[in-house]
Order: C-alpha cells, then structure tokens, then sequence
C-alpha cells in the first residue's frame, strides 16, 4: 500500500490513473445502449415501423454480458503480442468495437433485419470482451485504499458514455439519420483507443496461467484457498445479497410512480436527471469515504443507507402523487445507490488475484448481477398483494441479510475484508521511480 496516497482524498482522484479510469469507463459505456436491449437501436427500429415482437426478440443479442465468464479465462491466459496482456486486449476489443458499430451503419432494419441483429450480437461481443479487461485491469491498477475512488471515477466516465447514447443519440436522430448518428458514436471509440494506449500497463510480478485449463481451473482453486470452502461460499452470497434491498425497490420503481399518478415525461426528466446525478454524486462520495477509511466500514455503513433509502418510497406511497416528495425519493434512493455500488464494486476487486483478475470479477459480477435480475421476479406479485406501502418496507428488510454476513466477510474493526488478495498498484513507471 502507499501511504501516501492515503491522506487526501483529493489527491487519490487527481491522480493520471484516474484519467485514464474515466475515459476507459466511458468507452465502456458507450456500446451499452447500442445493442439489442439498448433504447438506441429500439429507438431506431421503431422508427423503422418494425414490430414490438422482433423489437422484443432483440434483447437475446445482449446474452454476452450475461456469459463473459466463458471466455474470461482465455484473456487472462493469451497476452497480445503489443502493449501487454491488458492494454493490449482492451485496443483490440475497442477496434473491434469502432468497426462493428460503424458497420451498423450499412444496415436496414426493414430490408436487413438479420444482419442488423448478427452485426448487434458481435457489438455485444466485443463489448462484454472489453468490460472483462477494463475490469482486470482496474483491478490491477489499483491499490487497496485508491479501489473505491477508482470505481466511482469508471462509474461516472460509464454514465456519461450511457447520457451519449441514451439521450444526446436521439437528439441527433432528429437531425441526420441514423446511419450518420451510428458512424458518429463509433468515432467516439477512438477516445478509449488512445487512452489505453496512453495507459500504464500494471506489473504482474507472477506469470499468467501457462495453459487455458489452468486459466480456468486455478481462479477458483485459488479463491476458495485464500478464503477457506465455508467463508468462501459466504462471500458468494454476500455478493448476491448485498444490493438486493435496492435491486428489489428498484425493480418496481417505475410502476409504482406511474401507478401513483407520475406521467411518464415526469418520470423520465427525473430519473435521467437528478437520478443520474445522484448516482454519480453517490459513486465519487462512496469512493471518497474508502479512500479515508478502508473498505470494511463503508460496507456497513452503505448498507444500511442503501436499506434505509428505500423508506422515502414508502413515505411516497402514503403521500400519493407529490412532485416535489417524488423528486427527493429519486435522488436519495439513487444517493444510496451510488454509494453501494462503489463500495460493491471495490470489494470485488479486492477479492481478485492479479493473475486471474478477468476471470474472477467476470464470476463474482455475475453473481452481483443475480439479485438485479433473477431474485427480484417476485417483486410484481409481492406489490400486487401486500400494497405498495407493505412491499417497500420488504425493501428495507430485505437489506438485513448482507448485514448479518459482514462480521463474517468485512468485521467492523478490519480495514480490510477477510480473504482480500494483495494489492499494491504498482506500474512500470513506479518500479523506475
């Protein structure tokens, strides 16, 4: 660790990495919205007057992301012949990615809807192909105490990358056509390709994985040494549960204002507003708090902000159509949001080894992504049944499991969490130094 990182948190986010971080996580972002379950090429093929059933079909073009962990172990094992294993992946993926998305642009949602959809399932692949590597190398960069301020300055470089995509891209659409606005956002690429090669490559003072099957096999027998089988197997479900108490408001939050009366101009203006500010206010505050403490305390403490923000939706269900009321329950929820995530995301990395950090934060991501999509289904019923104000008071109860596992994975009294790998965030250029 470097101590003297450790002072202020002003200069943990001043640091040239975290420039880097930014423009890495807003070449991120930017493919997102552009893919089957992207409102861009909805927006696009509605447009286009194609039918809400092939619209719908479109969504299994975003399958990648949620199998990355299959091919995770292949970029940690193969280094590319220039810029290192992680710099050197992230520009082929990113060149990948200029070129496929340009290619959008020859297509015809009327004429050539097959190869509309063939050429949005290898966006998607390339894209989860980059999130593997920004992930690792995130992962790598950083030290112990710099991992939450790094996450929330990749949050927000993603954020902006997704208002480019999501907003400014329709804007556009009014204007030239989509084929024009399509090659545009492809040139935007170009900024992650500079900026990883302009990166520092991290030191990885052990050999990767020499074969694909040790790539495959030792992330996991590595894991569980560090950890133990019984901690190990806690962590896994900490990782589930630790969002779920807003995954599961969240899930609902959409129907729950337009049943409450909210028009969906409101609703949009708000969430895509403040709510997105709120998250990244969240995010960077979140990374800000580890910087000065460590991981293990803000764990907690986010956790039960996370749980509690939930009863402003609760209070919005009782008042009934407020503005004013629905604009603060979005902001403080979104707040609360931002905070775990940084938090969140900090403590994968710590889990991560630096030799198999693709392939372990592609496993436990996926974890953290179950509870946002498969333990929330319930969530319709549980509103239908109980009531809006009885379902958002399962919300903040559903926040209490994750904190009866933290003295088990991150004790109060520990700064860092039980199992954590060893991370000093070392590169070329700090060995010369």
């Amino acid at each position: 660790m470097k101590p003297a990182q450790t002072k202020s948190p002003l200069r943990v986010f001043g640091q040239p990495k975290m420039a880097t971080l930014l423009f890495l996580g807003f070449a991120s972002g930017l493919p997102l919205f552009l893919t089957g379950t992207g409102k861009t090429l909805q927006a696009w093929m509605t447009t286009a007057h194609v039918s809400l059933t092939t619209i719908g079909w479109f969504s299994l073009a975003g399958l990648p992301y949620s199998l990355k962990f299959l091919w995770a172990p292949a970029l940690d094992r193969y280094v590319p012949p220039f810029l290192g294993r992680r710099r050197g992946w992230l520009v082929i993926t990113q060149v990948l990615l200029v070129i496929a998305i340009g290619a959008m642009s020859f297509h015809d949602p009327v004429t050539g809807l097959r190869m509309l959809a063939v050429n949005a399932l290898l966006i998607a692949l390339f894209s989860a192909s980059q999130d593997i590597v920004g992930d690792a190398y995130r992962t790598d960069l950083l030290s112990m105490r710099e991992m939450g301020a790094g996450a929330s300055v990749w949050v927000l470089g993603y954020r902006i990358a997704t208002l480019v995509t999501g907003s400014v891209a329709l804007v556009l659409a009014d204007r030239v056509s989509w084929p024009t606005v399509y090659l545009l956002l492809s040139a935007l690429m170009l900024i992650g390709i500079v900026a990883a090669v302009l990166a520092p490559e991290p030191v990885l003072r052990e050999s990767p994985p020499r074969t694909l099957t040790e790539a495959v096999v030792l992330p996991f027998r590595e894991f569980f040494s560090r950890s133990g089988m019984f901690r190990g197997i806690l962590v896994l479900v900490f990782i589930v549960l630790y969002k779920y108490s807003d995954s599961l408001a969240g899930s609902m939050t959409t129907p729950f204002l337009l049943k409450t009366g909210f028009t969906q101009e409101e609703i949009g203006v708000v969430l895509g507003g403040a709510g997105l500010i709120a998250i990244i206010v969240g995010s960077i505050a979140g990374g800000a708090v580890i910087v000065r403490s460590g991981i293990n305390r803000p764990l907690w403490i986010f956790a039960v902000i996370q749980a509690l923000s939930n009863l402003t939706y609760y209070g919005l269900s009782l008042a009934g159509r407020n503005h004013s009321y629905m604009v603060f329950a979005v902001v403080i929820e979104n707040f609360g949001l931002g905070l775990v995530s940084a938090s969140l995301t900090a403590y994968l990395m710590t889990m991560c080894n630096k030799r198999f950090s693709a392939t372990q934060f592609a496993l436990l991501s996926s974890l953290m992504a179950a509870s946002r999509d498969v333990l929330v289904a319930p969530g319709g019923k549980l509103a239908e049944s109980l009531g809006w104000p009885s379902f958002f008071m399962i919300t903040v109860a559903a926040g209490i499991p994750c904190l009866l596992l933290l003295p088990f994975i991150a004790p109060w009294k520990s700064e860092l969490p039980i199992g954590a790998a060893e991370h000093e965030g070392t590169t070329p250029e700090d060995l010369a130094a």
